[in-house]
């Protein structure tokens, strides 16, 4: 499911950023995406995936961080 959502919403933004249909497909296109974002299910969603990614993202940057921390005292030396 992860994998779709993100390819479909990959596939949006690459549509709206290179495509040539003008303006009014544009518009078009992002009203479509702010009735979508204005849903309730989205945004319910949207903070579920919030919520669950939370830990993992901190984790992932903590060990951005000892990693950052850990090549500058390597360099120094």
């Amino acid at each position: 499911m992860k994998f779709k959502t993100g390819l479909v919403l990959g596939l949006g933004i690459g549509y709206v950023l290179g495509a040539r249909a003008g303006r009014d497909r544009y518009e078009q296109l992002k009203a479509a995406l702010d009735a979508a974002a204005a849903n309730p299910q989205v945004r319910n969603a949207l903070d579920t995936a919030d919520r669950k990614t939370r830990t993992v993202r901190k984790i992932v940057g903590d060990s951005m961080v000892a990693a950052a921390d850990t090549v500058k005292d390597r360099a120094g030396n």
